[in-house]
């Protein structure tokens, strides 16, 4: 046993970091290891991991980490040069916005309308295609219990990697309710008994190839719903519903978030918002031999006139999805590992996570080479 693990093994399992799991995180004194958002006079947040040698400098302030360390939540820290600096732990959408990301996430805005609008209970059992970086499953998560199930389903490696990292870090374990499957969402719904699901979430780029697979997996009054970016996407997918003939008729909104200023009589809206981030699509599963209802409304004049863009026109022509540099991506990877070590030691040095990662990554760029080298580019592992 060397000198690091001899001091975890003599702090207190409610003081060590690595032990510390689901409400334990949120409660009791600052400690070494966990995340702490600062908040200045002039509202500006930076979200910092707390390590005994650390030290946190800005221009609203400095100040080393042992002064905050022991310190109840919602202090208010006085730096030697007079600046005042809020301290607490961030709140889930906090974090979802200042975690290590390789995909982009899911607003919060959208993750609540998402939850309430699909009718996310304890214990329900619910399959999300598109993992991410985990932002919409950590509220998952926390809306179905210990007693649901959380099916990930994601076809990047990497990415499934960084969220597991990311959900790791937020409930201090791998929550016994969730499952990540790395595989085609369509794959992963087929396998599913008939009716066995709640829910149906779908984050991607064609969620309309996965309607037919979600009908089978969902029970009777289930929810389908997908998170698209473009009116192209939303068209698509609806038509593709409706088309199935096995679900209700398909409803579509976005949400926007607009924040206030307030001081006295001077209330008014800020200059800046929150709009659009994606549009919401959500269906529910009829039962087995029930025909939809057909909407009395007529079509608006000229909807169905001509051909509809997608008919004739291959998926790979019509969308093309973001991609990430594979330089951002190995950064992301390492920042999530050292966010591990630092949690699980209170200490910003290098550690076993750390070092991990880096022969990890070692070894997928010789890979790399060897497939290069060989003339097989795309036979080395995914990037």
């Amino acid at each position: 046993m060397n000198e690091h693990e001899n001091n975890l093994a003599a702090e207190p399992a409610s003081n060590n970091p690595a032990q510390r799991v689901g409400a334990a995180r949120r409660r009791g004194e600052f400690r070494a290891g966990e995340r702490v958002q600062l908040t200045d006079v002039k509202g500006r947040k930076y979200t910092i991991s707390l390590t005994r040698e650390g030290y946190f400098q800005s221009t609203r302030g400095s100040f080393r980490h042992s002064e905050l360390i022991g310190q109840p939540e919602g202090t208010v820290l006085t730096t030697a040069d007079g600046h005042r600096l809020l301290a607490l732990r961030p709140l889930i959408s906090d974090y979802v916005l200042s975690m290590p990301r390789g995909a982009t996430v899911i607003y919060p805005k959208d993750s609540a309308q998402i939850l309430t609008m699909a009718d996310i209970f304890p214990g329900a059992r619910v399959l999300e295609a598109g993992l991410g970086s985990g932002a919409l499953t950590l509220s998952l998560l926390g809306a179905i219990g210990e007693q649901g199930k959380l099916i990930s389903v994601e076809r990047r490696p990497e990415f499934a990697e960084i969220a597991q990292a990311n959900v790791e870090s937020w409930y201090g374990e791998f929550p016994a309710s969730w499952s990540v499957e790395l595989a085609d969402a369509q794959v992963v719904l087929t396998a599913q008994e008939p009716g066995a699901l709640d829910a149906v979430l779908l984050d991607m780029l064609a969620p309309w190839e996965n309607v037919r697979p979600a009908a089978h997996a969902l029970r009777a009054g289930g929810v389908i719903m997908a998170y698209v970016a473009t009116t192209t996407q939303l068209s698509r997918f609806v038509e593709t519903v409706r088309e199935a003939q096995c679900f209700t008729e398909p409803e579509a909104s976005e949400s926007m978030v607009r924040t206030w200023h307030v001081e006295g009589l001077a209330v008014r809206p800020d200059h800046r918002m929150i709009g659009h981030t994606g549009f919401l699509v959500l269906a529910r599963r009829l039962a087995p031999g029930a025909e939809p209802l057909v909407p009395t409304k007529r079509p608006a004049p000229g909807a169905y006139s001509e051909h509809l863009p997608w008919s004739e026109m291959p998926i790979a022509e019509t969308l093309t999805e973001r991609t990430i540099s594979e330089k951002k991506l190995r950064k992301v990877r390492r920042d999530v590992a050292h966010r591990a070590d630092v949690e699980a030691s209170g200490s910003a040095a290098p550690g076993p996570h750390g070092a991990a990662m880096a022969q990890k990554l070692d070894q997928e760029a010789q890979a790399k080479v060897r497939a290069r080298e060989a003339g097989d580019v795309e036979g080395g592992p995914i990037r």
